[in-house]
């Protein structure tokens, strides 16, 4: 048996390190949201893009990635895939082709009543109260803040 390499305090164990545990949350979140979206047929970041789209539809592409804060090229083929779905639609700007409008189409929109009980479900399957989602939430954005350096 190999000996331990750790230090007498044990800094280094896995189990006591935040990005450990906010790493370990986030694919349990996201392994738990893969079984709530199954009857929509969507991934999770698709579900995100929808999402952004929901709240306002007629995007940029760009706006989307940025709202997602993901970049351009991880975006288009995400909201290509949608597209197969027919969820989504796709429009040149006339006036800059470089320019990519996103649509939701009326299934994409229609998608909106399945989604709206996917919190909640959510919120049933981690036993977490809204109130502390609320507080969680509000703490991850002063550490994203944080090491942004916007705080």
């Amino acid at each position: 048996m190999k000996p331990c390499i750790t230090d007498k305090d044990g800094v280094l164990k896995i189990d006591d390190q935040l990005c450990f545990a906010l790493y370990s949350a986030s694919r349990a979140i996201t392994k738990q949201y893969a079984f709530l979206l199954e009857d929509m047929g969507i991934t999770y970041p698709q579900y995100l893009a929808l999402m952004v789209l929901w709240e306002r539809d007629g995007l940029l592409i760009q706006e989307i990635a940025a709202s997602m804060e993901l970049d351009s090229a991880t975006t288009t083929p995400l909201i290509q895939r949608l597209e197969k779905l027919d969820l989504v639609t796709r429009q040149r700007s006339q006036e800059d082709q470089r320019r990519v409008y996103v649509f939701l189409t009326p299934k994409g929109r229609k998608n909106f009543d399945k989604a709206i009980h996917i919190p909640h479900g959510l919120g049933c399957a981690t036993g977490i109260s809204p109130e502390t989602a609320h507080m969680l939430i509000d703490e991850m954005k002063k550490i994203k803040n944080f090491i942004a350096g916007n705080e």
